[in-house]
């Protein structure tokens, strides 16, 4: 069959604009079967059902009109009745379409205006589709790319086959870039917006200096050493821990290459950003002290349920440890994910003598002993009156210089104490107005509920509708310095998931929520060995 030239024009220019602009050239295609309906439409009226079809080989444009087989019309511009479509079609049904060849036409100016329109529409959205998609699939990775302007501080970066933008503040601190630059950059975030697809890309990012390290230093890109954790202080200094799963290779001496060749390529291209490399440890106490270097560290006392970490360190080496303007500190706090206090040993040897020294001054004044029994139950170990009422007698007895009688006295005095302070809180939180039934809550105490009371929570609902931070309190970290929040319980050494448990259990007994499962299987447990208990007891009798 001879093709007409101008059907091979077609073909030609649908071929050069998938090249051009990288796309499926069966997206062209359909681009100009709809150009083509739109152009028909406005011929035989917007309500006719138009389908255009181009052959891929030969470029023959093909025009049918789709009429819906009724059997009553109610729009012969898009419905056919069953006895006429039966004489083009035996075996049409009724709701069947029939598809009615039209005659070729001409495309008026207008029309093939409006045809242009729809195509390149229909191209730019492919495309766009295209771009998202490509760099959709390379978040997390460094890309290169050409400056192509800069606007307001903002760098517009040419990848190719798209613009990405590095923000000001993704830029390290007084770093110029110009037209024509080349620049690499982390790509961390494509979103689909009305203009097409935003790329944007960051210099500061902590992963951009992972995947620096990735492309230096084989054994990073092999597998055989992770990186578990990166803090950056974007242009200054930074810290990376790194990992063996190889037991002959040094984590730390492969980053940093022969002669440091490897960590000095990362440096350089940084802007000569300082980098400590690390080695990681599972243990937390001992990635801190790794995570402090360069300082040396005495002791680590590890609080898990804040999860905060006391440091001491020589007297010497806090300067080193805390950094300029804290740096060193704060980088180890970012790459630990703990709270991190420096003290020096002069400070935490005084704290530890206060802290004896109010122990000891809490057992005279309410155990009514003299300072040389309160400095033993101290320095035996004894933090609160409730742990010396309630331990086994053999180890208040075990005490040089007491015997079982003496504990028992001191024993049955920080019980007598306790009761008289029960009765003190019991007696505010009447006061309070704070109701009986917030004392059913689990894990409620009386000095909790004098607490709740000043804070205006004095019945179960009001305690079913706190959050986890109005309990326990919150950190916000801004610019660097971290502000703690108190909480309604502070000082009662609640973490947050038994701050949680309580607000849950309130929150069950005020019928807002049903009680979960686990619970209930276990009160139904216990009520099924109570019944057993009854039943053998009654037998038994």
């Amino acid at each position: 069959m001879a093709v007409s030239a101008n059907r091979l024009e077609l073909l030609q220019i649908a071929d050069a604009v998938a090249r051009e602009k990288v796309i499926d050239r069966q997206i062209v295609l359909a681009a100009m079967e709809d150009a083509i309906q739109k152009a028909a439409r406005s011929r035989y009226g917007q309500e006719t059902e138009v389908r255009a079809e181009i052959n891929p080989k030969t470029g023959e444009i093909r025009l049918s009109r789709l009429l819906q087989v009724v059997d009553q019309i109610e729009n012969d511009a898009v419905q056919i009745l069953l006895e006429d479509a039966r004489r083009k079609n035996p075996a049409a049904q009724i709701d069947d379409w029939i598809a009615e060849t039209l005659p070729p036409f001409d495309f008026g100016r207008i029309a093939a205006q409006s045809a242009k329109q729809v195509i390149v529409q229909k191209v730019r959205e492919a495309e766009r589709d295209r771009q998202f998609d490509e760099f959709k699939d390379r978040v997390g990775t460094v890309v290169n790319g050409l400056v192509k302007r800069v606007e307001y501080g903002n760098v517009v970066v040419d990848l190719g086959r798209g613009e990405a933008v590095v923000r000001r503040d993704e830029l390290l601190p007084r770093e110029v870039f110009r037209p024509g630059d080349r620049i690499r950059a982390y790509l961390f975030d494509v979103r689909r917006e009305q203009r097409g697809p935003q790329v944007f890309l960051s210099r500061t990012h902590p992963h951009f200096m992972s995947k620096l390290f990735e492309q230096e230093v084989p054994e990073i890109y092999d597998g055989v050493i992770e990186v578990k954790a990166v803090a950056r202080d974007p242009g200054s200094r930074a810290k990376i821990a790194v990992i063996s799963r190889d037991s002959s290779i040094d984590p730390v001496g492969a980053c940093v290459g022969m002669r440091g060749s490897r960590v000095q390529a990362v440096v350089g291209e940084l802007q000569g950003e300082k980098i400590d490399i690390i080695p990681w440890s599972p243990d937390v106490a001992t990635f801190i002290v790794n995570a402090l270097q360069p300082a040396e560290v005495s002791k680590v006392v590890l609080d898990e349920d804040s999860e905060k970490i006391e440091v001491v360190v020589p007297e010497a080496q806090l300067s080193l440890a805390i950094g300029r303007r804290g740096q060193n500190v704060r980088l180890a706090s970012q790459l630990t994910g703990w709270d991190i206090d420096i003290l020096t040993e002069a400070e935490e040897s005084e704290r530890r003598q206060k802290e004896f020294v109010q122990r000891t001054q809490t057992f005279m004044t309410a155990l009514n002993v003299d300072e040389v029994v309160g400095q033993l139950l101290a320095s035996e170990g004894f933090r609160t009156v409730e742990e010396v009422a309630y331990v086994d007698p053999s180890d208040v007895s075990s005490i040089e210089g007491f015997d079982e009688e003496t504990a028992g006295e001191i024993q049955t005095r920080a019980r007598d104490y306790l009761t008289a302070v029960e009765e003190e809180f019991d007696a505010k939180r009447k006061a309070l107005g704070v109701e009986d039934e917030l004392k059913t809550v689990e894990g409620i105490s009386t000095a909790m509920m004098v607490a709740l009371g000043e804070n205006d929570v004095k019945s179960v609902e009001d305690l079913a509708g706190c959050a986890t931070d109005d309990l326990v309190g919150w950190t916000e970290r801004k610019d660097g310095e971290t502000t703690k929040h108190a909480g309604y319980l502070d000082g009662f050494e609640l973490s947050r998931d038994e701050a949680e448990a309580i607000i849950m259990a309130a929150r069950v007994k005020a019928g807002w929520v049903e009680a979960p499962a686990q619970v209930e299987e276990e009160t139904a447990e216990e009520e099924a060995a109570d019944e057993e208990a009854s039943t053998l007891s009654e037998h038994g009798a």
